[in-house]
């Protein structure tokens, strides 16, 4: 296996400085592993401060600079304002010159070798321009990051209905979740994955111009899926294993609903209305 070069993106909006320093933690773990391994010669990391305003700026510093101390190279970009989550990683991911590129949200802990086992699964498979891993939440209950073309019905269905509801439309959530997808075996073909961890074979990705201006928080992983699936493939590989903090968008209250019922409505007009 050849060496190779990585840069990592962590787009942060008043970041809970705890959780993000396990974060980052198990990401320097995970990079320092490949790099025993020999899978991995060199990384770069850049935590983009999206704010609000200034007042983090340094708070990310010091943790970046105790956290990831070298040999990682790491910086946080600060000063930008709230260019919005993809447009935060685009900072990093078009001004890179690695082979490839880690998504990664800051509510994620890395397994020890995910690093390394999404190198080997790339270098082994060059079809492949994104890869998704085996997810689990904080409770060690499985995450589906592997989704089917939604549905008006499915995205209502999922963000916003009651469970109670949900429980009638088991059938319909979970094709659309892919769970028939094998868990313990890697899978390709994949129509659109979620973005809290996408690793990505950087100069295809970039090509297509990263994630898209037209979204601010919501739906730019999965149109940029879509996009990217015109010049390579998309797999599941269970070797990669990450633990995700997040998500229930309808949890967070009224202005992000509205943030993901915009960003779903941009979606439908670039890729197509599908209502049930």
């Amino acid at each position: 296996m050849t060496a190779a070069l990585l840069s990592v993106s962590v787009v942060t909006y008043a970041p809970d400085l705890a959780v993000l320093g396990q974060t980052l933690g198990s990401l320097a773990q995970a990079l320092a592993h490949a790099r025993a391994a020999g899978s991995l010669a060199r990384a770069q990391v850049s935590v983009i401060d999206n704010g609000p305003g200034t007042r983090f700026a340094e708070p990310l510093r010091e943790l970046v600079r105790t956290v990831l101390r070298p040999p990682l190279e790491a910086r946080v970009l600060s000063g930008h304002g709230n260019v919005g989550y993809g447009r935060g990683h685009n900072l990093a991911l078009l001004g890179s010159d690695a082979d490839y590129h880690l998504v990664l949200n800051p509510d994620v802990t890395l397994a020890p070798d995910a690093i390394d086992a999404a190198l080997d699964h790339m270098q082994a498979h060059l079809d492949i321009v994104i890869l998704a891993p085996e997810a689990r939440d904080a409770r060690g209950e499985p995450l589906y990051l592997c989704k089917r073309y939604p549905s008006v019905l499915d995205l209502a269905l999922r963000g916003f209905a009651p469970r109670a509801v949900q429980r009638l439309f088991r059938a319909r959530l979970e094709r659309y979740e892919m769970r028939d997808l094998p868990r313990d075996e890697a899978s390709s073909g994949v129509p659109i994955l979620s973005g809290s961890f996408m690793f990505c074979r950087r100069a295809p990705i970039a090509a297509v111009g990263g994630f898209a201006d037209a979204f601010f928080v919501y739906f730019e992983d999965f149109d940029l899926s879509l996009r990217a699936a015109a010049v390579g493939g998309l797999a599941y590989v269970p070797a990669v294993r990450i633990v995700h903090r997040g998500g229930h968008t309808a949890r967070k209250g009224l202005r992000h609903a509205a943030l993901f019922a915009r960003s779903a409505l941009t979606f439908f007009n670039r890729h197509g209305w599908k209502w049930a």
